[in-house]
């Protein structure tokens, strides 16, 4: 057998790398890692997937290795497949400018992009935690781009709808808030208290400064009109609100969902005429069971059905536990919704695993979801 020359070694080399590698970016596993085109995981949480002419574009949270703060921003990666990921890096950066919104050091979460039709451009809303003060101003922020890729300009951030009631909210209902004190409630979760919070106890002592804006997504309807819903009032309550046509603002309509209900991590989506609302309860980072919701109208009322995870996952994490993951984003690949989640790893959280899941329906059309170890992708 001849020997092979130091050239054909090393084209020999290079196809079976590429071979390799793209096989393992081909078949992603569910809860486990998932590469790039580069062999490295996909650092993007949180976020959401839009696409734009020929190609999907993914958003995300770029966790670091070490510690819950924001050191770089919101991840952008691409792909013509969904499943081989171009890392096309930071989409919007953080800033060095000390005092910054979005200074290096502050918490920048659960970013979705979507592409506005009319003004040609990719916005992204996302909940920010300003550097230094924890999870107190509660913030949500817009940032614009001209491309898919960025890079997204900055544009500001702001606690919601100061001044403004809910446009539902009939007189006497806001006399009612009116007449609570939230400073009078030390202990919370007496039946007591809770009547308070559907009064609209926080709502009201909010009311001056704007109310709360943490985990959310944002939601494109049928008819192009787009909505930020978003976890408010402590967590407790859902607010829904109507967005600008250029998707930078508020029209001053939004309503109150689910109050007292302490639902995080909101995931929507439409079958039919009937919205779907997915959400996980308030456990940190621990996984918990996740809550389903139904209505006509993106206003409500919304009624509460099981959770539509069922069975038990291959890494012992059962339906009641959401398969140890927590929704991000639903996405429709073709005709059918797929639920992206996180399963987190606090101690890593660069390393979170992803997790994406079909939504099935039963005979009555109530969604369900079942554990399969790979993604949906055709």
């Amino acid at each position: 057998m001849k020997k092979k020359t130091i050239f054909q070694s090393l084209i020999l080399s290079c196809l079976l790398s590429f071979s390799c590698h793209t096989l393992l970016a081909q078949n992603h596993v569910n809860g486990q890692l998932w590469p790039d085109t580069d062999g490295n995981h996909i650092n993007a949480h949180g976020g959401n997937i839009i696409q734009y002419q020929n190609l999907y574009y993914w958003y995300g949270e770029n966790r670091p290795n070490r510690g819950g703060s924001t050191e770089t921003g919101i991840a952008v990666y691409s792909s013509p497949d969904l499943k081989n990921w171009s890392n096309h890096g930071i989409a919007l950066a953080t800033s060095m400018e000390e005092g910054h919104d979005i200074e290096k050091g502050c918490i920048m979460e659960r970013p979705k992009v979507v592409y506005n039709e009319k003004t040609k451009k990719f916005v992204m809303l996302f909940h920010l935690e300003l550097k230094g003060r924890g999870y107190e101003a509660a913030r949500v922020a817009f940032a614009e781009s001209d491309t898919p890729k960025g890079p997204f300009r900055f544009i500001r951030s702001l606690r919601i709808h100061a001044g403004k009631w809910p446009f539902n909210m009939k007189k006497k209902e806001i006399e009612a808030a009116q007449e609570t004190d939230a400073s009078l409630w030390k202990d919370w979760w007496t039946p007591e208290w809770r009547k308070e919070v559907e009064k609209g106890m926080y709502l009201w002592r909010d009311m001056e400064g704007g109310q709360m804006s943490r985990d959310m997504t944002v939601y494109i309807d049928s008819d192009g009109k787009a909505y930020h819903i978003t976890s408010s009032q402590e967590n407790l309550t859902l607010l829904i609100s109507e967005l600008t046509d250029d998707y930078l603002d508020y029209t001053g309509k939004y309503t109150t969902a689910l109050p007292g209900g302490q639902n995080e991590a909101p995931c929507i989506f439409k079958n039919g005429d009937t919205y779907w609302l997915i959400c996980s309860g308030c456990t940190g980072w621990a996984p918990n069971e996740a809550r389903m919701f139904s209505a006509k109208s993106i206003w409500g009322p919304w009624t509460q059905h099981p959770s539509p995870f069922v069975g038990n996952a291959s890494n012992n994490q059962p339906a009641n536990k959401t398969f140890g993951a927590q929704g991000t984003y639903i996405y429709h690949m073709n005709s059918t919704p797929v639920m992206m989640l996180d399963i987190w790893n606090p101690q890593h959280l660069s390393k979170s695993m992803h997790l994406w899941l079909p939504i099935q329906f039963d005979a009555q059309g109530i969604p369900v979801i079942k554990w399969q170890d790979e993604i949906p992708v055709k």
